[in-house]
């Protein structure tokens, strides 16, 4: 089996931003029956990105988890992401791998995943993407080597949860 690749070219600024996430592979962080599950970046002084998740979780209660992501400098869209206190983040060896492995001309869908293929997930700027559009992603993950068995695609209104 091939490596797992980012991007070779990767506008940060432009990924900056809400997304909607369209399918993810199970998480044990996240509910497998969350919903309407979002990820917002934005970036900070000194070029770390603050990454911020929400979503509906299984008993519908609001769920958020705030992250700082660091860009790798030496590999275009490569980021290393921290959920840990900010108190902790010092800490080594605390960063998950988070490449983003496909991304459109425009900006509109990111597929991301994890060198070790645990982690995937498919991203859009809008709550749904359409089915040529999923499954060219999709066969991008596959060719990369993800089982997507297991593949979950969470209900998504629309709207950006409040915490």
């Amino acid at each position: 089996m091939s490596d797992v690749h980012s991007v070779p070219d990767f506008d940060l600024a432009r990924y900056l931003g809400l997304w909607f996430e369209v399918g993810r592979l199970p998480l044990r962080f996240e509910d497998d029956g969350a919903v309407d599950v979002t990820a917002e970046y934005s970036l900070n002084e000194g070029g770390t990105i603050t990454v911020d998740n929400r979503c509906i979780d299984e008993k519908g209660e609001p769920t958020q988890a705030v992250g700082e992501a660091v860009p790798d400098e030496e590999h275009a869209g490569r980021l290393r992401v921290s959920f840990l206190p900010q108190g902790l983040r010092w800490i080594p060896f605390t960063r998950a791998d988070y490449w983003v492995l496909k991304v459109d001309d425009e900006y509109r869908h990111a597929l991301v995943g994890t060198p070790d293929r645990e982690h995937l997930w498919l991203l859009s700027r809008e709550p749904r993407i359409a089915d040529d559009v999923e499954a060219k992603f999709l066969a991008e993950a596959e060719r990369q080597g993800y089982d997507l068995e297991a593949w979950i695609r969470p209900a998504q209104s629309g709207v950006v949860v409040e915490v």
